[in-house]
């Protein structure tokens, strides 16, 4: 024995402190890689349970370091470090990541605005509605990065079968725990039946149904729509100091076409029906 090491492994084999170091990894990670089954020692003492790896480890490590650092899972480096990425494993990654930039962007966005213009504080209007017979389409987001995409398959549906001559609307819990159900509601020629010379039933994908009619309080939204979190802000503020509980839904009602206005002028607006709040 040499210094507790067998003499068949003492030649070459590093102790974990100075592979750690050779390897820009601390002790306590290459301990979790261990576990893992990430990068196994090439022999524990079995008295002290102290860990060796040979050098020729050190390009793995340092390959697991680099993936880290580049944002890329534990299980992900796994799979790939165990030969080629027939999966797309890194490319999922990518696309996480840049979904992940571009929500950022829009998050600074929005700072950037309350930081020139101060909190929101624009007026909170009462206005009576009647109620309207629609066609709707609906969907469940994951999470809430996943509300675009919904709403953009229900419009879709809409839009398809001629239902979209006037503004959609969302329809949106106030409380966005996940799965969302999202719904998109727009007026339908159909909507009065055959006997007024519509469609009687309604196209794949959609049902009909009514907007219920009442008292709301309105905001109005105007720029791009990632930063109509302001605009919620100001209606939500408004119910909780005139003794409102927001319960919801909240209705949002694109007044302007998104495909043919420019971000910074789409209009957007956000009602609640008092009715529906204690």
């Amino acid at each position: 024995m040499l210094g507790g090491v067998d003499e068949e492994f003492a030649g070459g084999l590093l102790p974990i402190g100075r592979f750690a170091r050779l390897c820009r990894l601390s002790v306590k990670q290459l301990r979790h890689y261990d576990e893992l089954g990430l990068l196994v020692p090439a022999w524990v003492d079995p008295a002290s349970g102290y860990r060796y790896y040979r050098p020729g480890q050190a390009r793995q490590a340092l390959s697991i370091g680099l993936l880290r650092s580049l944002d890329v899972p534990l299980a992900v480096i796994g799979r790939v470090l165990s030969g080629p990425d027939p999966e797309g494993e890194l490319e999922r990654v990518r696309t996480a990541l840049e979904a992940e930039l571009a929500r950022r962007r829009r998050t600074l966005a929005t700072l950037e605005r309350v930081l020139g213009e101060g909190l929101p504080a624009p007026r909170v209007e009462v206005v009576s509605e009647p109620a309207r017979r629609v066609l709707l389409a609906r969907d469940a987001a994951a999470c809430m990065d996943d509300i675009g995409r919904a709403v953009g398959s229900c419009a879709a549906r809409l839009a398809a079968c001629g239902a979209a001559a006037g503004p959609m609307v969302g329809v949106f819990p106030v409380e966005l725990d996940p799965p969302v159900p999202v719904t998109v509601a727009a007026a339908w020629e159909g909507a009065a039946g055959a006997g007024g010379g519509g469609r009687a039933d309604p196209p794949p994908g959609t049902e009909p149904g009514v907007l219920a009619g009442g008292v709301f309080a309105r905001v109005v939204h105007v720029g791009p729509y990632d930063q109509v979190a302001l605009a919620y802000h100001a209606l939500l503020v408004w119910c909780a100091e005139h003794g409102h509980t927001a319960r919801g839904p909240v209705r949002e009602v694109c007044v302007t076409d998104p495909a043919v206005t420019a971000p910074e002028r789409l209009v957007t607006h956000l009602m609640i029906r008092l009715e529906d709040m204690g």
